[in-house]
């Protein structure tokens, strides 16, 4: 495999491993930067640009004292497809989403997919949609705002 596309890989991989940290660090104006050039496609309405993203993510999650949201978000099965000549990428993966409080014992909460597409501008990778398809949902009362909101 070319050195370029190698690297080509790795920037992509690079780029979902961000957004997990990013997610479960409670960066939600990290993701927004990260998700700049991005729409973003969840449960809601598709939301486009950095600070509707970031927006979203603060309305959404429930973030604690120590400003996460006592998530580690689990990214596995990761299938890449990079067309180098064209500068655009896509990826397969699947998601686990764990939670854990002092009152509530490390659990699964949420499983998904997320398929995402990429594109190289400036010679740097950059999301350019994110789709999350949750499949498996656990307790999110403690996780999601809206979860929270039902009676």
């Amino acid at each position: 495999m070319p050195a370029d596309l190698i690297s080509s890989y790795r920037a992509v991989e690079n780029l979902l491993a961000r957004y997990a940290e990013l997610v479960d660090d409670g960066d939600f104006a990290g993701l927004g930067l990260l998700l700049a050039d991005a729409t973003f496609v969840g449960s809601g309405p598709p939301v486009s640009g950095g600070e509707a993203i970031e927006k979203m993510f603060k309305d959404t999650l429930i973030v604690y004292a120590d400003g996460t949201p006592r998530t580690q978000h689990v990214t596995s099965n990761v299938a890449i497809e990079v067309e180098e000549q064209t500068g655009t990428a896509v990826a397969r993966s699947y998601v686990t989403v764990l939670q854990a409080l002092p009152d509530l014992p490390l659990q699964p909460v949420a499983a998904g997919r997320y398929r995402d597409r990429f594109e190289r501008r400036g010679g740097q990778w950059r999301f350019t949609e994110r789709c999350v398809d949750i499949r498996l949902v656990g307790e999110v009362s403690r996780h999601l705002r809206q979860a929270a909101a039902r009676p």
